[in-house]
């Protein structure tokens, strides 16, 4: 994972338009899954974050965050489908998919960088607006827009469908795993 992890930054830092040559699969599961832990382990780290923001009372998650209000409205099996196969399949269309469309060196890398940082900031609009969650809002989206550098790493590095694939996982372990907190 140590390894992966440094040809991530590498890569972050001057992202190029250049698949790996490695098509074995077990070596892409593999960095699949290192993708997929190191997009938990920084996304835990932003929530520690975003639970000061909340714990200072500059935003209220409770009241603010719309993911309770999806999770009360709609049957499981619907907020499963429109979480884990839906919002992917159209963000990664939307936010990934072009990326292959630039060509040149620094047109990509400026390329890479918008898409990824507006994925994170579509994401605001899991919250109430307000002027605390605008002014907040690198915070407040920093695991989107980091969960964005990876998504494109690695629909760059393998192709679209990982990256659905990636992002696919990511959401649901999170629905998953909030569904069985409500059972607790």
């Amino acid at each position: 994972m140590k390894e992966t992890f440094q040809e991530l930054i590498t890569y972050l830092k001057n992202p190029i338009l250049e698949k790996d040559p490695n098509q074995n699969n077990s070596y892409r599961f593999s960095k699949f899954l290192h993708l997929l832990l190191i997009s938990f382990i920084t996304a835990m780290f932003s929530l520690v974050l975003i639970g000061l923001v909340d714990e200072l009372g500059l935003v209220n998650l409770a009241e603010d965050h719309k993911a309770e209000e999806l999770f009360n409205s709609l049957p499981k099996l619907a907020v499963f489908f429109l979480v884990v196969v839906l919002a992917p399949l159209l963000e990664e269309s939307i936010f990934r998919a072009p990326l292959t469309a630039f060509k040149k060196g620094k047109q990509f890398r400026i390329a890479f960088y918008i898409f990824a940082i507006l994925f994170g900031i579509v994401h605001i609009t899991n919250y109430e607006i307000s002027t605390n969650v605008l002014l907040l809002s690198p915070i407040l989206v920093l695991p989107q827009t980091l969960l964005g550098f990876y998504l494109g790493f690695i629909r760059v590095r393998f192709g679209l469908l990982w990256s659905i694939a990636l992002h696919a996982v990511y959401n649901g372990i999170f629905v998953i795993s909030s569904f069985i907190g409500e059972l607790l």
